[in-house]
């Protein structure tokens, strides 16, 4: 069974969830977690978001990390954000691996999500307006393990948006971003059918 969202980094081989494929702006950037840079309970608790079902039927999986909780009670995104766990990387330094066997290029993954959709590669980033974290400062290309030296903005873990704020904010965004959802897991077993191993090198 193909599992969206886990990669590896090209520098580094080093496993990472892609909480953003694009950002608002800067399509050629993504938004990842280094995985080995994070507590054991923290890991534990994002890869268990990878494999559920909302983890899984996310357009991005930013907006799952948006709405759960770490062990503390913190914000996932919120938190992974203000420690600088969120890291800026460029498309074509991760590859995607949704099975053992199976791995493509984030930026190729993001061609073809485009294509599929009708639209250029710079549309198919979440709105700013919709999005937890719209910018972020970080470590230099390659780099996904150091810590972002600069806070920005973005929600804290105080309260700022609770339970009820997030629930209205991805309730309207939820029945859209399940049939996309469903496409492009279609879309990707017609590229790459999870019982083989692709072609590219």
């Amino acid at each position: 069974m193909a599992t969206k969202h886990i990669g590896r980094l090209k520098s580094n081989k080093r496993k990472v969830a892609v909480a953003y494929r694009t950002i608002p702006g800067d399509h050629e950037h993504a938004l990842v977690v280094s995985t080995e840079n994070l507590t054991d309970s923290d890991h534990d608790v994002l890869m268990q978001l990878v494999d559920s079902p909302s983890g899984q039927d996310s357009y991005e999986l930013a907006e799952a990390m948006a709405r759960t909780r770490l062990s503390d009670g913190s914000v996932m995104l919120a938190r992974f954000h203000s420690q600088g766990k969120l890291v800026k990387v460029p498309t074509s330094e991760v590859l995607m691996t949704p099975t053992t066997n199976t791995t493509i290029e984030l930026d190729e993954l993001n061609k073809l999500i485009a294509e599929q959709k009708g639209v250029s590669i710079k549309d198919i980033a979440l709105s700013e307006d919709v999005q937890p974290v719209a910018t972020a400062q970080t470590v230099p290309t390659g780099d996904a393990t150091a810590p972002s030296e600069e806070p920005v903005t973005a929600p804290t873990t105080e309260g700022v948006l609770s339970d009820e704020d997030l629930a209205a904010q991805y309730r309207s965004q939820a029945d859209a971003m399940f049939k996309e959802a469903k496409k492009l897991r279609e879309q990707a077993e017609e590229l790459a059918p999870t019982k083989k191993k692709t072609a590219k090198a």
